[in-house]
């Protein structure tokens, strides 16, 4: 029987597998989606890393972003919660089972509004996960309304002006006491695909805000997280639902230095990479300092903020025992006679 890859032509990782078992079912966002990029950020993430796709669980509430973890990794366990509940859901996952390993994909709707208190309590209790936000500042799947990250002073395609101070993902996270947040653009693949990577070898929360532009609700002048669009056809098209394809932006610059994305539209989105030889990981002030300065320089930061390594993750903070509670009998699971509940 032939075989349509030589040994030589076929890249394998170092657990033997092919790039193609890290992928999932065709994607049914708008073509051009920035949140496209970012799966395949993902996929290159998992494969580059040799983690086994049967060893992972990918978790997700509702939204646009919710919708991208059936684009990758179709052999992982699964798990699609309701609206703003990704983070008491994987919060259970693990502890039934923490010898899986995480990822959640969220969208700033499904974290910074209604999911925002869940995420609080992930973000303080450690829980070991990869979780994404999936950030374009809109309510994709309900026409396009403003989010929570949405910025002050940005409008909607009806002329709306945001009166409302956005919430900073990365800033708050820090607040909370996470161990690892970072920012990236889906289009920079160079930044985002090593600080996946690093989340995935982190143990504990790795918190990772892509800014993620949506091509059919925030492409028009006025809004601060679009890219590229062309206006005339979609306002004419808007009220038939047709996005017309477009080529997600590419973006590749060094530390330190700033660049902005000109947008079919005529709007501007100003990226700034942090320089790792001025900022201290192990400083949460600085990083706050950071990115309240860029914030009002209205430039959105990107690269790795904050590390921990050494702040316990919930599985060492609760005690629990090495075996999945899943896997646990009957008898090691009834307090013995002795124990204190009955004293």
């Amino acid at each position: 029987m032939s075989s349509t890859h030589s040994p030589a032509s076929v890249k394998t990782n170092s657990i033997g597998l092919e790039r193609s078992e890290y992928v999932g079912s065709k994607s049914t966002l708008c073509t051009g989606c920035g949140h496209d990029s970012v799966t395949n950020h993902i996929i290159s993430a998992y494969f580059e890393s040799g983690v086994s796709p049967y060893r992972v669980a990918k978790m997700s509430g509702i939204g646009c972003s919710s919708k991208t973890p059936a684009y990758f990794m179709n052999r992982a366990h699964g798990f699609n919660s309701i609206h703003g509940r990704m983070a008491p859901i994987s919060t259970g996952a693990f502890l039934a089972n923490h010898q899986l390993q995480l990822i959640g994909i969220s969208g700033d709707g499904d974290t910074g509004s209604i999911g925002l208190g869940s995420f609080c309590h992930l973000l303080r209790r450690n829980v070991p996960m990869v979780y994404i936000v999936e950030n374009n500042g809109v309510y994709g799947l309900t026409k396009g309304q403003f989010s929570a990250t949405a910025d002050k002073g940005s409008t909607l395609k009806s002329g709306e002006i945001n009166p409302f101070t956005s919430i900073d993902l990365c800033s708050l996270a820090i607040d909370m006491g996470c161990s690892f947040v970072a920012r990236s653009f889906s289009g920079d693949a160079k930044q985002l695909v090593p600080l996946l990577r690093a989340a995935i070898q982190h143990r504990g929360t790795a918190f990772i805000d892509v800014i993620s532009p949506c091509i059919a609700f925030a492409n028009h002048e006025g809004s601060t997280k679009s890219y590229q669009a062309v206006r005339e056809h979609l306002q004419q098209l808007q009220e038939m639902g047709i996005i017309l394809p477009q080529e997600p932006l590419q973006v590749e610059y060094q530390e330190g230095e700033s660049t902005q994305v000109e947008l079919a539209d005529g709007s501007i989105l100003w990226l700034k990479k942090l320089n790792s030889q001025e900022h201290s990981l192990n400083d949460p002030s600085l990083a706050q300092k950071k990115l309240r300065e860029a914030s009002d320089q209205g430039q959105i930061l990107t690269g790795l903020f904050h590390y921990n390594p050494h702040q316990p993750a919930l599985d060492k903070s609760l005690e629990i025992c090495e075996k999945p509670l899943a896997q646990l009998g009957e008898a090691e699971l009834r307090p013995s006679p002795d124990h204190p509940l009955f004293r």
